[in-house]
């Protein structure tokens, strides 16, 4: 794969599993055992490739073998690794679909009046959903904020924006929501 060639990262290990070497996965994928479907997986420097099978479930997690990982150490040293993917290998999607990935770079405009208000930096998963994190256009600040149709209603990835709820973001002074200025 070229360095050019877009990524996705399928998931993450977040623990181990037992004395041989398996490790617990948080699966981004829409069905999360598709995780070992497209082939082997990279870690996010390109680096480090993985064979990956998935072995079975460990409450909302899955058990995830890894060919040449055979003990509880060597398993333990993949905590916070990412997989990744080329896009290439994935499926194809519909016009109103997209992947996460695709939204780091994407114009941030305010629903309140469509002005620009920065771009999606990135896109993180601690454990209680997707969350954005906005570079704000006057300032340069990061701001977090939660990847729901409620905050976030509008992602137009042909035009290459979203649309974020203004209040969000911390652009009103004193607390306010709205102004009569443009």
């Amino acid at each position: 794969m070229t360095k050019a060639e877009k990524r996705v990262c399928l998931g993450a290990v977040v623990g181990v599993h037992g004395i041989k070497g398996e490790v617990k996965v948080k699966s981004f994928t829409a069905v999360d055992t598709d995780i070992d479907r497209y082939g082997p997986v990279e870690d996010k420097s390109g680096l480090h490739r993985f064979e990956i099978k998935v072995t079975g479930h460990s409450k909302e997690l899955l058990r995830v073998k890894i060919k040449g990982i055979d003990d509880r150490t060597a398993a333990e040293g993949l905590k916070g690794t990412e997989f990744y993917v080329s896009r290439s290998v994935l499926p194809d999607l519909t016009d109103d679909e997209f992947y996460l990935e695709d939204l780091v770079g994407m114009k941030v405009l305010l629903a309140a009046d469509r002005s620009e208000a920065g771009t999606v930096s990135g896109v993180f998963n601690f454990g209680a959903g997707d969350i954005l994190e906005i570079r704000e256009k006057s300032t340069g600040r990061l701001e977090m904020i939660p990847f729901t149709r409620q905050y976030v209603p509008e992602v137009n990835v042909k035009e290459n924006f979203i649309i974020v709820e203004s209040v969000l973001l911390n652009f009103a002074e004193d607390g306010e929501t709205g102004s009569d200025e443009g």
